[in-house]
């Protein structure tokens, strides 16, 4: 028996209602996940993840993933081992620390090989070496961060401990102020704070922390349980956010204008958005054979640098610091 046919009107309001519900039905369908981010998701050193989440990578994976602030890359790394995050990002280096208060993770990706900080220093200070800051006032973070271990370094590599420079732990916003005002000779800085620094008027020379000491890039952290547990869903998120970083080294023009609508704080901004991704694309995220791949040995380098000072009591084997499991794949 054949069914009545219904009226056209009635038709199409069933096609809108369908139409409606189908995106409502996928988004329903999206599994929600906590990153945790070593300090807020405004700063323009989060761009690869903003991208990926404008640009709706993370949603093709099927995932919705909301952004949380953490306390830096050590607390994030603590969080995640306690499972109250699932995933997390730090610097590359995060591990040989984390490992050694007993905290099971590992980085999964490292965004770029090139080292997050440089030492920044102003052009009248001539400052072609670590060496030459001998006595002069250099300001970073504060005495915890990677950044300062790097500057440590760097240091170590021309003969030169902490008690031979005048370092001051400025906080996020004084690292890059004190060092505009002329209150130091230079600072081991960020992308985004020698943006700060250029447009607040410093004339700058930019000297690669790697160039003495192979610090790394940011990362992406996971706990043990999970990469054993659940790898495809680390497999996704390492997947959508370096598609976000290489976004950005593809075309960082057309990626700002993405990175500005989706965090509108920075509207009006573009310009020095701009600028940070292009220091982000020449001295961070470059010259990565895979992306997201870690370079062992430069890790094993690393640890023995944080033993050798004593940031860590011991080495740990390298295959527990980090997996290349997810850069490697399709």
């Amino acid at each position: 028996m054949s069914l009545p046919m219904l009226p056209r009107r009635a038709c199409l309001v069933l096609t809108a209602v369908a139409a409606l519900g189908a995106p409502l039905a996928a988004h329903a369908q999206l599994q929600e996940v906590t990153y945790l981010l070593p300090a807020p998701a405004t700063l323009v050193a989060f761009g690869p993840w903003m991208v990926a989440q404008a640009k709706g990578y993370y949603e093709q994976e099927g995932l919705k993933v909301n952004f949380v602030s953490g306390r830096g890359g050590v607390d994030v790394a603590k969080q995640i081992g306690a499972g109250n995050a699932v995933v997390g990002g730090a610097i590359g280096d995060t591990p040989i620390i984390a490992r050694a208060q007993g905290i099971p993770v590992k980085a999964v990706a490292v965004l770029g090989q090139g080292s997050l900080m440089a030492l920044v220093s102003h052009k009248d200070e001539r400052i072609e070496s670590p060496r030459e800051l001998k006595g002069r006032t250099v300001t970073t973070i504060s005495y915890t961060d990677t950044t300062y271990y790097a500057l440590l370094g760097m240091l170590s590599k021309v003969g030169l401990t902490k008690n031979d420079v005048n370092i001051q732990a400025a906080g996020p916003a004084g690292v890059w102020q004190q060092f505009a005002a002329k209150k130091a000779a230079a600072m081991a800085a960020v992308p985004d704070w020698t943006v700060a620094a250029m447009e607040a008027g410093a004339q700058v020379d930019i000297l690669p922390a790697d160039i003495y000491f192979k610090s790394m890039a940011q990362a992406i952290l996971a706990a043990d349980d999970t990469i054993q547990k659940n790898p495809q869903l680390i497999q996704k998120l390492v997947r959508a956010t370096l598609k976000g970083m290489k976004d950005i080294m593809a075309d960082p023009k057309a990626a700002t204008a993405v990175y500005v609508k989706h965090v509108p704080v920075h509207q009006g901004k573009e310009a020095t958005v701009l600028k940070t991704f292009e220091l982000y694309n020449k001295y961070v995220y470059a010259a990565q054979k895979v992306p997201g791949t870690m370079d062992e040995t430069r890790l094993g380098e690393l640890q023995k640098f944080y033993v050798s000072n004593g940031v860590v009591p011991r080495e740990v084997p390298l295959k527990d610091l980090y997996t290349n499991q997810f850069v490697a794949a399709k």
